[in-house]
């Protein structure tokens, strides 16, 4: 939501003016046990830090997709939304503009407390808003370029091959 935010209040403002938004993301599935988010002692069998983390990840992606498709029915833009889930945890967060820009981030895995109605969870974590962004693109040079091109090969052939439909509960 954080990096669409500034595009989707630029199309508000008038600013720019897309005929289509076509978002393809990957994310983990509900179903694979996770890098990260993981408690710091091992869980029984009911693993609150990954209910908290489905219900994280479900709620963002509904906001995402009600937000972008909105501007559908305020601006008349074609948009589509497609989730798809990975087999893994994604040690980087990437993001691919157009074909002409490649963001990427690692992110930090650390320790951290969070408060929840169930109490308090001790956990080893990402907070992926303080990533720092590296930015890659086409007309920047051969090896920006070949950043590009290869990250968007990359993205495709899992997208194509190893990843399931994702359906946010």
């Amino acid at each position: 939501m954080v990096a669409l935010s500034e595009p989707v209040r630029h199309i508000h403002e008038g600013r720019i003016r897309p005929e289509s938004i076509d978002v393809r993301i990957l994310l983990p599935s509900r179903d694979i046990n996770l890098a990260f988010p993981v408690p710091v002692e091992a869980p029984d069998d009911d693993n609150p830090v990954h209910q908290r983390w489905l219900e994280m990840r479900n709620a963002q992606g509904h906001v995402l997709r009600h937000n972008l498709r909105s501007l559908r029915s305020s601006h008349g833009i074609d948009v589509k939304v497609t989730f798809r889930a990975l087999p893994f945890t994604p040690p980087v967060k990437l993001y691919l503009l157009n074909g002409s820009e490649a963001l990427i981030a690692y992110y930090m895995v650390a320790r951290r407390e969070e408060a929840t109605d169930a109490g308090l969870l001790d956990m080893y974590d990402v907070l992926g808003t303080e990533s720092l962004l590296f930015s890659f693109e086409k007309g920047a040079g051969e090896r920006d370029a070949a950043f590009v091109d290869q990250s968007q090969k990359w993205f495709d052939a899992l997208w194509a091959t190893i990843t399931t439909d994702l359906t946010l509960s």
